[in-house]
């Protein structure tokens, strides 16, 4: 099992709760629910409750590719200019 280690930041290890989650509508009226500072972290889906309630199954699997390649995950650099 990987060294939980590898996931820290400042000697703090990320969460799912640490990470500013930003959704939005797309033009097919989609919806995105998606953590700007992970790379490929995002959820679609049809509502906007269903791409929230699948968001941390994504982080889930790009918290374990992180870990595979050894890996932290980045801190929240993450600015809301406008909400």
């Amino acid at each position: 099992m990987p060294n939980a280690e590898l996931l820290t930041y400042n000697d703090r290890v990320m969460k799912f709760e640490d990470y500013k989650i930003v959704p939005y509508r797309q033009d097919d009226s989609t919806w995105v629910a998606e953590i700007p500072a992970l790379a490929g972290c995002y959820a679609l889906m049809k509502t906007r409750e269903e791409a929230l309630a699948e968001l941390p199954n994504v982080f889930s699997m790009v918290e374990d590719e992180y870990r595979e390649r050894g890996q932290e995950l980045p801190a929240d650099s993450t600015e809301i200019v406008h909400a």
